[in-house]
């Protein structure tokens, strides 16, 4: 399933949903124009669970604060397709967010979602030397505050069925929901694994963390949930 576009109107001009988007495909094909370097931008860059859980560099010629790769691996994608999914699912759901949270709780939101998703991966490879790349944790984060939020809003989704393609318009709760099954399915093989691929427990990390700090955030500014 590929979600298109909401029913759901957002009142406020979303400008960080915006930023966010454009400051990581400005990041990306700035990368892009490393050519044949792009790689050495991810080990530089990335969060690679070994050097955090032990505090060692493991390329010492690209040496760069540990701690701070937890920040600047969620401005970064693998590749054109990593980047083009996430900021669709951003772009959706991003707005409506945003517009309930205020565009400053919200850009703190998305930053906590993030680093959440990053240490829940850790968490659970902390041996992995493979570079963490991409925005889909504190995304994931996103997509759980819009799930409890508006969980009968009716999303235009592209659906495959083999050769059969439909699109149809499916409550968020059914799209989102479905959406943190596959990741905890996909995920749970790949528990104790030190292997590269997708980091599917960052997304199921981020999704929590984004019904949690939701909560939290609107309890906190008293607003109506």
């Amino acid at each position: 399933m590929i979600p298109l576009k909401d029913d759901i109107p957002s009142y406020r001009t979303p400008i960080v949903t915006v930023g966010l988007i454009s400051l990581n495909c400005l990041i990306f094909f700035y990368l892009l124009s490393w050519g044949e370097e792009f790689h050495l931008a991810v080990l530089k860059w990335g969060a690679i669970p070994y050097e955090l859980t032990h505090g060692q560099e493991l390329t010492p010629e690209l040496a760069f604060s540990i701690p701070l790769s937890l920040f600047s691996s969620m401005f970064m994608h693998g590749g054109f397709f990593h980047l083009a999914g996430n900021m669709l699912y951003l772009w959706i759901f991003g707005d409506n967010v945003e517009d309930k949270l205020g565009h400053i709780k919200f850009f703190i939101f998305y930053i906590l979602c993030g680093l959440i998703a990053t240490l829940t991966h850790i968490f659970i490879t902390p041996n992995s030397q493979i570079p963490m790349v991409g925005a889909s944790g504190a995304i994931a984060g996103v997509l759980g505050a819009y799930m409890i939020r508006f969980p009968k809003a009716r999303i235009l989704t592209l659906i495959f069925f083999g050769w059969f393609i439909r699109m149809t318009r499916i409550p968020a709760l059914f799209v989102l929901g479905f959406w943190f099954i596959l990741q905890l399915l996909y995920g749970l093989p790949s528990l104790g694994s030190v292997g590269g691929g997708v980091a599917w427990f960052a997304h199921v990390g981020g999704f929590l963390a984004g019904i949690l700090l939701f909560k939290l955030f609107t309890i906190l500014s008293r607003q109506p949930f």
